[in-house]
């Protein structure tokens, strides 16, 4: 197995990318996100435990749960990336959010979280992993149940979603939509979007 540094290093930087906007707008705004992103903020919001332990705990369970059907490339870039955004939110929640307006403008919220969260994924999918465990439990479950996994990641949306429902209003959860539909497209443009010079190298 061959691991590159570059691509480690495009992993720490979406998962700072994403650990910053899921703070700073996330978690301020009343705009939640599917998965387990969104289940980070559920439980903030109830139990008050933070993204940066829940997020982890969460994120090892899935690739616990799915490391036999994974490359052990893509297991190591994406402990890289779930262990980088737990780091990373944790120094964040040490300061005020930037834009604490947003709690108002849930729409806006919606739109530039969407922006945080699809290229903070978006490069660490393109480094080979994931900052959360979605990718791993999809392919999990899709390989026992043999559905699509579009549609595993959709229902798992849609639960979160319905479960943020306890503590958002209905139009923050239609927000919410949204930015999951614009995250999810710009993870898959940011993935295929070509990078000037960027090529796995420095493998170790």
């Amino acid at each position: 197995m061959r691991i590159s540094l570059r691509s480690c290093s495009l992993a720490l930087l979406g998962s700072a990318v994403l650990a910053f906007g899921l703070y700073n707008v996330h978690a301020f705004s009343g705009v939640t996100e599917g998965g387990i992103l969104g289940l980070t903020l559920l439980l903030h919001h109830w139990l008050g435990i933070s993204p940066s332990a829940s997020g982890l705990a969460l994120n090892l369970a899935c690739y616990l749960l799915g490391w036999r059907t994974l490359g052990r490339s893509f297991v190591v870039y994406s402990l890289v990336a779930g262990g980088g955004f737990s780091l990373f939110y944790a120094v964040f929640e040490r300061f005020a959010p930037l834009w604490p307006a947003l709690a108002s403008m849930p729409l806006l919220a919606s739109i530039v979280g969407a922006l945080f969260v699809g290229v903070g994924v978006g490069l660490s999918v393109r480094a080979g992993g994931a900052p959360g465990g979605d990718d791993a439990l999809a392919m999990t479950l899709s390989s026992v149940t043999h559905m699509k996994i579009e549609r595993i990641y959709l229902a798992s949306d849609l639960i979160v979603l319905a479960l943020s429902a306890s503590y958002l209003p209905l139009a923050n959860l239609a927000c919410s939509l949204l930015t999951v539909v614009l995250s999810g497209q710009l993870i898959g443009l940011v993935q295929r979007v070509s990078i000037p010079h960027f090529t796995k190298k420095n493998a170790v």
